[in-house]
Formats: structure tokens, C-alpha cells, sequence
């Protein structure tokens, strides 16, 4: 680092809480991320990074805007983020050869059964596989909802800071204006997202 930038930090010391507040959202962006990183350099050559299953829930005046999620989906089809728009949504960032991903595709595809009649719409979010690959495991777990192919990184950047590009399997739902409502980290558990889908349908 040049010195340049020497007076600034020496600004940011003499505002008092001011940097002690930004100290502390350092430090807790730190902490949230350390389990993940520790994975990450296990090298136990799993080439995914599993999250904790731990739900976070936006309420409905801290949400940000609406996610602009545009990209292709294995079957052709094009979604733009008017897509998104008066449906709840459900997107599950995936790859086949994650296993906690094998372990949650059955209970997502049950919930996508269970409330696709009230107009909930569910995509997975392929971030690895070449089609052939993903179609294999959607044929396995016979999956009946689309995914994006993301090899890309274009969806998954659309919603950067809320999904660690490593930590995957992660499950977002989306509420009926494409803003994020609720995020699980790692694995879902099946009546734990059905709540959260449930809460985002009676908005």
C-alpha cells in the first residue's frame, strides 16, 4: 500500500466511534465467513464449501431491491427479473457432485410440488456441470422445476454478498416483489424452508 493513504486512515482513528464501528463490521464479516474459509483450506478435496443450514430472514422494510437476475436456463429458455416480479421464488444454487445437494433434492422438489399451485416458482442455480451432467441429476432425483446454467457466474453475481460463491448448496427465497426474504446456508431442512416459503406467500 502506497502512503497515500496514510492521512486517511489517520482521519478514520481521529472520528473515535465512527472507526470503532466500521472496526466491528470488519470483525464480524470476519467471523461469519471463518467457518467457510477453514473448509475452504481443509483440502479435503470435496471442491465445495458446505454452509452451517443457518436461515437468515430479511424483514420486509430492510430488504434491498429487487435482485436482477437474468440468464439462461439448461432447457433454452431465457428469465429476466421481470420474471420475478408478483411470485414468490425459490432459487437453490447446486452442483451434482455436492452431496449435501443430492441429500436436498428430493425435499425441494416435494415443496415445489406442494405450492406450486399457489403460484410459487422454483429455479435451481447450476453453478458447475455441463448440461449433460445436470440433466443427469435432475433425471435421478426426478426434478421437475428448471435450472439456470451459471456456469457463467451471471446469476450468482446478481446476487453477490448474499450467496458465498463457495458455499453451495445455498437456497434463497424471493418474495413477490424479487426481493430477497430468506436465505439458508447449506442444506435445507424441509420444514424450515416450507415455513419460510409460507411466509413469504402471505405477504
Amino acid at each position: 500500500m502506497s502512503n497515500n493513504n496514510l492521512p486517511s486512515r489517520r482521519s478514520l482513528l481521529a472520528a473515535g466511534g465512527m472507526a470503532l464501528s466500521v472496526l466491528t463490521l470488519g470483525l464480524s464479516g470476519c467471523a461469519q465467513e471463518d467457518a467457510l474459509a477453514k473448509q475452504a483450506k481443509a483440502g479435503d478435496n470435496k471442491n465445495y464449501v458446505a454452509g452451517d443450514g443457518s436461515v437468515t430472514e430479511f424483514a420486509a422494510a430492510d430488504r434491498k431491491e429487487a435482485v436482477q437476475i437474468q440468464g439462461t436456463l439448461f432447457n433454452g429458455s431465457a428469465v429476466t427479473p421481470a420474471d420475478f416480479q408478483g411470485k414468490v421464488s425459490v432459487l437453490n444454487f447446486w452442483f451434482a457432485a455436492c452431496a449435501p445437494c443430492r441429500v436436498e433434492a428430493p425435499l425441494l422438489e416435494a415443496l415445489h410440488q406442494e405450492f406450486k399451485d399457489q403460484g410459487v416458482q422454483f429455479f435451481g442455480v447450476n453453478l458447475r456441470d455441463e448440461k449433460p451432467t445436470a440433466e443427469a441429476f435432475e433425471k435421478t432425483f426426478n426434478l421437475t422445476y428448471p435450472s439456470f446454467n451459471d456456469k457463467d457466474g451471471g446469476v450468482l453475481l446478481s446476487v453477490s454478498g448474499l450467496v458465498p460463491p463457495g458455499a453451495v448448496p445455498t437456497t434463497l427465497v424471493l418474495d413477490k416483489q424479487g426481493r430477497v426474504a430468506s436465505r439458508v446456508l447449506g442444506e435445507i431442512e424441509k420444514g424450515t424452508l416450507k415455513a419460510l416459503i409460507t411466509a413469504a406467500v402471505a405477504e
